[in-house]
């Protein structure tokens, strides 16, 4: 009879909602507690009972590692019951797919501002500088696709250190740049001041999930965003929620590539876009295509425009059910 106890102590241990979605986390690579608060939206001292009571019955592995403590599943014999647990979870629960979303965010951070480039180069960090790729061409292909003189109100989502922003905000009536990065606002924070662009804001806020009226923005832009999308479409869905009808929409990013030590190096979900990807996935959120550059590099950088109808309905965004995330 011990052995049937220590399994319904494990089976206890594991039916409870968030502990289930701590160990669909734990699946997908070694978090802190840190990490597990950001993603779930919950307090550290809830989430470090679940976690106590989750080791303790063998369902999680906690490493020690300086200051901090990583969990993971179990290795081996002692973590077949907690993969056997695991598989039988629907793949389409919004709040796990909720959930792998928040994850991938968080280690794309994570990669980002473990970088030596970040450390040392602070508000003048871009990931383009990062992977050694041609960022004033870029820039100067940016700016021919975009309409001359003043280009209204525009939205850069994930706008990382706020480059773009200080680019074009002294053609915008008002900038607004979304970030989900504390430390990467910070830095877009000074910059902007530094510039004098008191027209121009950031922004905490998830990609997924814009906390913006709808129809609102002339230009938006995603500089090197998309490839760390979880979901694609679900972003340039909430892209055309924000833009007015008629709006311009611009994905910089990298082509379709086969180098995956690039994209391992800064936790990228997308070794890069075919144009036809990205042309099926902007025509699902609507968009019309526009015309597009490409910018040879170390790893070839393609800039895609598009707009949304005058007329035509905008597709409904994709909606994200999970009660963790507010803004």
């Amino acid at each position: 009879m011990q052995a049937v106890e220590a399994l319904l102590t494990t089976l206890r241990a594991a039916a409870e909602p968030t502990r289930l979605r701590l160990l669909a986390l734990a699946a997908r690579g070694a978090f802190c507690v840190t990490d597990f608060t950001e993603i779930l939206g919950q307090s550290q001292p809830r989430l470090s009972r679940h976690l106590k009571l989750l080791c303790d019955a063998g369902l999680l592995a906690r490493v020690r590692e300086g200051a901090n403590a990583w969990f993971t599943l179990p290795v081996g014999a002692d973590g077949t019951l907690v993969h056997d647990l695991l598989a039988r979870l629907p793949e389409d629960d919004p709040v796990l797919a909720a959930d792998r979303r928040q994850a991938a965010r968080v280690l794309a951070e994570r990669a980002r501002a473990a970088s030596e480039s970040f450390r040392r180069q602070g508000a003048d960090w871009d990931e383009m500088r990062a992977l050694d790729l041609p960022a004033a061409a870029v820039e100067q292909a940016l700016l021919t696709l975009l309409p001359p003189g003043d280009i209204g109100r525009l939205l850069d989502i994930g706008t990382g250190t706020g480059r773009l922003l200080e680019l074009l905000g002294p053609r915008a009536d008002e900038g607004l740049g979304v970030d989900a990065s504390k430390a990467m606002l910070a830095l877009a924070r000074a910059r902007l001041s530094r510039a004098r662009l008191a027209h121009c804001a950031v922004r905490q806020a998830d990609m997924y999930r814009l906390p913006l009226a709808d129809a609102g923005f002339d230009v938006a832009l995603l500089q090197m965003v998309l490839h760390y999308a979880e979901e694609p479409a679900g972003v340039l869905a909430e892209a055309a929620r924000a833009l007015r009808p008629g709006g311009t929409l611009i994905v910089v990013d990298l082509a379709a590539h086969d180098r995956a030590d690039f994209a391992a190096r800064l936790a990228h979900r997308w070794q890069g876009f075919s144009d036809a990807t990205m042309r099926d996935l902007l025509a699902g959120a609507g968009f019309s295509p526009a015309p597009h550059s490409t910018i040879p590099g170390p790893l070839t950088v393609r800039l895609w425009s598009a707009r949304l109808p005058l007329t035509a309905q905008q597709p409904a965004a994709v909606r994200i059910t999970h009660p963790a995330l507010s803004f």
